[in-house]
């Protein structure tokens, strides 16, 4: 669903139990835009009920699920990403001596993409750097600038330039691998 990379509930009528016992769904069979974020034990953490033209601000919703996850997340490192064009994230710090990776890739644990992306990098030698844009919501904040808002994984910095998905193609181009 647009890289969101937590767990999400969606529950419309004729169902509509889940919004009916968490006091919002209407007589005429849909709910309120409720928004309930539950940490793991099962605790209600946050509850947001408003009306269902009403569009929640996602930024909101992030610093919520890190105060969650107990990670620090400073208001400036969560920009709005409305009309921000894609822009090349940070270059790699690199340990004297080291080989600098040509690609910086933003992913999550669970992306299959991600896992073909890595098995792609290994066997063409090609050094990368893994972000994991679920623990570093900064990366996260980048990702959703290059993509217009959305959590897209895998996503790649080669160089300067950005590749939203795994496009084999497009990276065997960039970093000179025979198609």
């Amino acid at each position: 669903m647009g890289g969101i990379t937590y767990p999400l509930l969606s529950d419309f009528w004729p169902h509509g139990q889940v919004a009916q016992k968490y006091g919002v769904l209407r007589p005429e069979g849909y709910s309120e835009r409720a928004i309930f974020i539950i940490d793991k034990s099962g605790v209600i953490c946050y509850v947001d009920v408003h009306n269902i033209d009403e569009q929640p601000d996602n930024n909101v919703l992030f610093r919520e699920l890190a105060a969650i996850e107990g990670v620090p997340v400073p208001e400036e490192r969560i920009p709005e990403t409305a009309g921000v064009v894609a822009q090349s994230a940070p270059a790699a710090q690199t340990v004297a001596g080291a080989i600098e990776p040509a690609v910086v890739m933003y992913c999550t644990d669970w992306c299959p993409a991600c896992r073909r992306a890595r098995a792609y990098f290994k066997l063409n030698n090609i050094p990368f750097e893994e972000i994991n844009i679920t623990r570093d919501r900064a990366a996260a904040a980048r990702v959703r600038a290059f993509t217009g808002g959305y959590e897209t994984t895998p996503t790649f910095d080669v160089r300067g330039t950005i590749v939203v998905n795994f496009d084999v193609d497009r990276l065997n181009k960039l970093l000179g691998i025979p198609g």
